[in-house]
């Protein structure tokens, strides 16, 4: 890939956006988190990325003037159905800030995500308010539900993903489309269910086939570790996976044929689509609640991929040479 476009993030969390960013060619030259856990997940991981850990209110956006991508999974609370969805009375409603960032840093393009929530009706005007802001900014803008589960991630997860950009790049723009059928959960977890030596684990891969209920990882406030509300659960246990808790090891070599395993923090990821090789650091509760918050890296990738392409017009280019290519061929 050619060299890295430049990125600021916002809310970036244990990485899920910022790594499906970095492989779509976006280069880090900030990632705004306030949660420190998350922070400690990001530098493991990314040690040259320069990391704002705090508020994003006390970021300046005036010194990212020009960056061709201001990105951020901006707090779900205000518009999750798990919560009061109190929308832009909550505090924790951080589009105005977002809003502000693009102002003072002009960048060629945004990506902001949340949950399927703000898509809700009694969401309208909010989300008109948003996009006419842009607009008076110079942006033209779109929002699109998309699930994680068209993109290869082993679960439903929606995400409402809103794409802007100055219109010379968002005319370029086109919404990734699903690639195909996701991996079941038992094909994704088979090696991490066999690696120990049970018995069982052909047995288990072999029930678990379909994709994952959307995977939560609560708050501070509120939610443990366990995979979510008892309809969650309950769809997890059809999959043959016990989501009352998690385990801290998987099974092994003395674990009966017929048990009902526990996804471990490592198993957990894998459904999220983080790479083997992403660390999250801290204890378990607050390690899977930045797996589960995460923006799984798949899509981020590809709706980042779409974003590159607008910005540079390459994959446009390349449009163009192969329709010219297959007028000459058909002639």
């Amino acid at each position: 890939m050619a060299s890295k476009l430049s990125c600021l993030e916002i809310c970036a969390g244990a990485g899920g956006q910022s790594l499906g960013l970095d492989l779509a060619g976006f280069g880090h030259e900030l990632a705004v988190e306030i949660e420190p856990d998350a922070c400690q997940t990001l530098r493991l991981n990314r040690s040259r990325w320069k990391i704002h850990e705090g508020d994003v209110r006390g970021v300046d956006g005036t010194q990212y003037r020009g960056i061709d991508l201001l990105a951020g999974g901006v707090p779900c609370p205000p518009f999750s159905i798990a919560g009061k969805q109190l929308g832009e009375d909550d505090e924790r409603d951080l589009f105005p800030e977002a809003l502000r960032l693009v102002e003072e840093a002009q960048p060629k393009a945004v990506m902001l995500e949340n949950v399927r929530g703000l898509a809700a009706a009694k969401f309208q005007t909010y989300r008109k308010s948003i996009k006419a802001r842009l607009e008076d900014l110079g942006y033209k803008s779109d929002w699109q539900v998309l699930n994680a589960s068209e993109f290869g991630v082993p679960q439903l997860r929606p995400r409402f993903i809103l794409v802007a950009a100055l219109p010379e790049y968002f005319e370029r723009f086109e919404w990734p489309g699903a690639k195909g059928t996701p991996p079941t959960v038992g094909k994704t977890l088979h090696h991490l269910m066999a690696r120990d030596g049970w018995a069982g684990a052909d047995l288990w891969a072999d029930r678990a086939d379909g994709i994952g209920p959307t995977i939560v990882g609560g708050s501070r406030k509120h939610g443990g570790p366990d995979l979510g509300p008892t309809r969650a659960r309950a769809a997890w246990l059809e999959l043959g996976v016990d989501g009352r808790g998690l385990a801290n090891h998987g099974p092994d070599e003395l674990t009966p044929i017929d048990h009902t395993p526990r996804l471990t923090l490592e198993m957990a990821a894998a459904i999220q689509g983080f790479p083997p090789e992403w660390k999250f650091f801290g204890r378990k509760t607050a390690a899977y609640r930045q797996i589960g918050n995460a923006f799984p890296p798949p899509v981020a990738e590809a709706v980042g991929l779409q974003i590159r392409s607008a910005i540079t017009g390459q994959a446009v280019r390349q449009r163009r040479i192969n329709r010219r290519l297959h007028a000459v061929l058909s002639a």
